[in-house]
């Protein structure tokens, strides 16, 4: 397939203005370059019912202003009147979060800050930084409810301004590997399913040159959103099957951030991308285990990316990404906090012989990640009073009648290791254990990477990587399977051993892109110091958000060089975890339940605040009893065996293509033009602003200032060699490490904001506040405006810093005799006679100056260059040029009409 033949679809609706009238409000949405705008029309005369018309046409700018100035003058109370403007412009927004109703009628919740967090390939991530909530139906027809009130603050405690997390052009819901296979489908199908999908407006071009096999055009797909991870899901249904796509804007819970790993000044992105499942999501003590579908508490997938930043596309660039996953024991289980015990006793609710829940569970596995299914479970063996063991005994159970029916091949594999007893014991390195794991784990799932294995691995063979396991294809490596990690909580225990694997893993990324010689890491390198403060990162906000309070025991701790401070640390850590536990949680479940729709008030029936246990509303066999009753032995949806060890969510057939929107279009398109989506040349930018500036840099903040001999990331420092990020005043270490955990602590930083303004330009947008950008999750301290100068020092680094050597210093004496030497015999060595140099032979000549090559590599990498060559279109062209300068001009083709033609439309129709 050629490489150009698919892109992911851009939203064309990233700008959005609301506009009201007494009887309407006009949502007008446009592209970052303002050339293309959608409208919805929002009826506000219906008291509860939500009326939203989209016309799916696209307008131009001139179009939109005719059409707001026809309404601003038709809704005047008086005609000529300039006074009494009918349409009021409310609100600059960057997209829909989605309609909620509670007993009144309908809000309209929009994103009106936003904050770049991360960058995949030219592919924004943003991170919502403010929302705003507007009810719809305007005062006359409003039915007031007592209760309205107290709905809305329970929905709004959900914080939408704490790690939620989008994207115009990337799904977020999916995995890496997901999002770019779907890109490298096979063109036969590609076209089927184009010539399926009709048009969604009429195009006078659309059929001429694009539905030819020799056209220009270029695939654009979109794919379903993978549901499980999607927050505001229920939020949309009302709208979802009535209004384009590009009004739909799909938002994940949880964690993402990015740091930038430069080698040699070669800038490699690595990205952490934590996706929280909305299925049975809650807070600690009262989500535990799984409900009656097989979603589990605290379930969150972890993916890690890596890749070269010097190539942005997804087709030419190197990427690669490995993904884990946490969650809760799949079984029904709980703990009764009632009586207020730091450690409240583990209650199995319902006995389960036949492990279905676990099956649901393990089901929905191998549909997502194929086979095979690996469970590190890190919970106690041996206590003297049975507490955790009680869910290790009743899961090896579970995993073993489940695995009576599975093909030895594909079966679940399961590893119990108790960290606890490991962590106490003097004799036993607990890191070093872990990672005898995780290189097991990395060697059966693999990892995913989209090209070939590089030829230095031919040439330099590795042990470790001819034992890697995983689907290799012509394009280069997919991960089979995934490590499943759990404890009691998933948060301390389970992050530091998510963080060994993905370190492992991440040895592996560097070795299949050419920029490590072994598949090996160590702790105490630049690269390892950026990974475990990401990872760290990435563990405080998650055990903020399910635990109510940062990590307890970090990757230090267990390694047991954690400073003395830290004992006393770890004990206000967990006095926090208990208050939020005790007092602040059951109201932090009930905002959830509310904002994620398993709670829908509704006029007669007990609130929210009355209900004794939510119990029943997150397991639906307790209302009414399923028609059909899945199988106790062939336990797996039907189809998943037949493609495994292969994702059934990856493979290509009609099921799974059902999910895709694919739509043909030209390739100067901005739907699927990522240059024009990354570079904004529409747009003025500074470098002050540049995200890949502001982001963490492996040489600013970890390196050692005075190093000077090896800027390598992956040398071992001492402990005391490190970069300012770790060294310096440990009291604003500690200040700016606490602001960044989480966004409750510290007012948010600079961000994109859209302001309000009464400005006369109808044209539907106003300019974006493009603030200083952080690579974080959660706010940054950041300093203060004077010391700009001091950040700009930093970014640039003297040659004295880097190298040791200051260039601008006079050389000595005796350097300058030496070199005077040196320039004198190469003089003598090279004289020559003037007039003997036309006598002498091609023979005599080949004896003075032969160059012998040194290599015969025809690849191109790090190790090995090839020099260009210019193919025989090129050199139609430029003789085409010098032809045109002598003023001989060749006849025009097809493709440059279609080219003309497209300028043309684009410009004036």
């Amino acid at each position: 397939m050629p490489a150009a033949a698919a892109a992911p679809l851009i939203s064309s609706v990233q700008k959005l203005v609301l506009y009201e009238t007494r009887a309407r409000y006009f949502l007008v949405g446009s592209n970052p370059a303002e050339t293309k705008y959608r409208v919805l029309k929002i009826d506000r005369t219906e008291p509860k019912d939500l009326v939203v018309i989209d016309d799916k046409h696209v307008y131009t700018q001139q179009e939109v202003r005719e059409l707001l100035g026809r309404l601003d003058l038709g809704n005047r109370t008086k005609i000529g009147q300039k006074g009494s403007s009918g349409l009021c412009r409310a609100v600059s927004a960057f997209g829909i979060v989605g309609f909620v109703r509670f007993l009144e009628g309908y809000y309209i919740v929009l994103i009106t800050k936003r904050r770049k967090m991360a960058d995949i390939g030219g592919h924004a991530i943003y991170k919502i930084e403010d929302t705003n909530m507007i009810y719809i139906p305007n005062d006359s027809v409003r039915v007031t409810h007592p209760d309205e009130a107290r709905y809305l603050r329970i929905f709004q405690n959900v914080d939408l301004s704490s790690n939620f997390y989008f994207s115009y052009s990337y799904d977020l819901s999916h995995s890496l590997q997901y999002n770019l296979t779907v890109l490298r489908m096979p063109l036969e199908t590609l076209k089927t399913e184009t010539a399926q999908i009709r048009q969604e407006s009429f195009d006078i071009f659309e059929d001429e040159g694009l539905s030819t096999h020799g056209g220009s055009g270029v695939f654009g797909i979109c794919s379903k959103p993978y549901e499980k991870y999607v927050w505001n899901g229920k939020l949309l249904e009302a709208v979802k099957n009535t209004v384009h796509r590009d009004w739909l804007l799909y938002v994940i819970h949880g964690f993402c951030g990015q740091s930038k790993l430069l080698i040699y000044g070669r800038p490699v992105y690595v990205t952490l991308i934590a996706r929280r499942s909305s299925k049975f999501a809650g807070t600690r003590f009262l989500k535990r285990g799984a409900n009656c579908e097989g979603d589990v508490a605290n379930e969150v997938e972890t993916e890690q990316i890596l890749y070269d930043a010097s190539v942005m596309s997804f087709s030419a660039g190197s990427y690669s990404s490995y993904v884990q996953v946490r969650g809760s024991v799949p079984l029904y289980w709980s703990q009764d906090i009632s009586t207020m015990m730091p450690k409240p006793p583990i209650t199995l609710d319902q006995a389960d012989p036949f492990a279905h829940v676990a099956a649901l569970h393990f089901d929905q596995m191998l549909q997502r990640f194929g086979s095979p299914i690996i469970i590190l479970n890190l919970v106690k063996e041996r206590e003297k009073r049975k507490h955790e063991r009680i869910l290790s005994e009743e899961l090896v159970a579970a995993v073993t009648y489940l695995n009576q029916f599975l093909p030895p091949e594909h079966a679940i594999i399961y590893i119990p290791w108790d960290m606890a007893k490991y962590t106490k014991s003097k004799l036993c390195n607990v890191l070093d254990r872990l990672n005898v794991i995780a290189e097991s784990v990395v060697k059966k799932t693999g990892f995913f990477v989209n090209r070939p294995d590089s030829y230095c691995s031919v040439l330099r063979p590795d042990e470790k990587w001819n034992e890697l396991g995983g689907c290799v294809v012509s394009t280069g490596r997919l991960q089979t399977g995934v490590l499943r990690t759990n404890c009691v909580d998933c948060l301390d225990r389970t992050n530091t051993a998510q963080f060994m694997v993905g370190k492992c893993a991440l040895a592996y990324q560097l070795y299949s892109l050419g920029l490590i010689d072994k598949p090996n890491l160590q702790f105490d390198t630049d690269a390892v110091r950026l990974f475990e403060e990401l990872y760290e990162d990435h563990g405080d906000t998650l055990s903020l958000q399910y635990g109510g309070s940062q990590l307890v025991h970090r990757v230090k701790t267990y390694r047991k060089i954690a400073p003395w401070t830290q004992h006393s640390k770890d004990i206000m850590q967990t006095l926090s975890r208990y208050y939020s536990n005790a007092f602040s949680d059951a109201d932090r479940q009930d905002s959830i339940n509310l904002f994620l729709g398993v709670f829908k008030p509704v006029e007669g029936k007990p609130h929210l605040w009355e209900l004794p246990t939510d119990f029943y509303l997150h397991h639906k066999n307790t209302l009414s009893l399923s028609q059909t009753r899945r199988s106790y032995t062939y336990w797996w949806t039907t189809g998943v065996l037949k493609h495994l060890p292969l994702p059934f969510d990856e493979v290509s057939c009609p099921e799974n293509r059902r999910k895709l929107t694919v739509k043909k279009f030209h390739k100067y398109e901005e739907e699927i033009d990522i240059h024009n989506e990354f570079f904004r040349p529409h747009e003025l930018s500074s470098f002050d602003e540049t995200f890949c500036l502001a982001m963490t840099n492996s040489t600013r903040d970890f390196m050692p200032k005075n190093m000077g001999i090896d800027p390598s990331p992956f040398t071992v420092r001492k402990p005391d060699e490190t970069g300012k990020s770790v060294l310096g005043n440990k009291s604003n270490r500690e200040e700016a490490v606490l602001q960044r955990k989480t966004a409750a602590s510290a007012p948010p930083p600079p961000s994109e904001e859209a302001v309000s303004s009464s400005s006369e330009d109808d044209s539907g947008t106003d300019k974006e506040d493009e603030g200083a950008v952080s690579q974080r999750s959660t706010p940054v301290k950041v300093t203060d405006t004077g010391d700009n100068t001091k950040i700009t020092e930093n970014v640039v680094q003297s040659t004295k810093d880097v190298y040791g050597v200051n260039l601008s210093d006079v050389p000595s004496e005796d350097d300058l005799t030496i070199y005077a030497r040196f320039v004198q015999l190469g003089q003598s060595q090279h004289k020559q006679d003037r007039g003997s140099q036309q006598f002498c032979s091609k023979h005599e000549l080949d004896r003075v100056i032969n160059l012998i090559p040194i290599s015969s590599f025809s690849q191109d990498n790090i190790y090995e260059v090839q020099p260009p060559r210019a193919d025989r279109k090129s050199i139609e062209i430029f003789h085409a040029h010098i032809q045109a300068g002598k003023g001989n001009m060749q006849p025009l083709g097809k493709d440059d009409f279609l080219m003309y033609r497209e300028y043309i439309r684009n410009r004036y129709l």
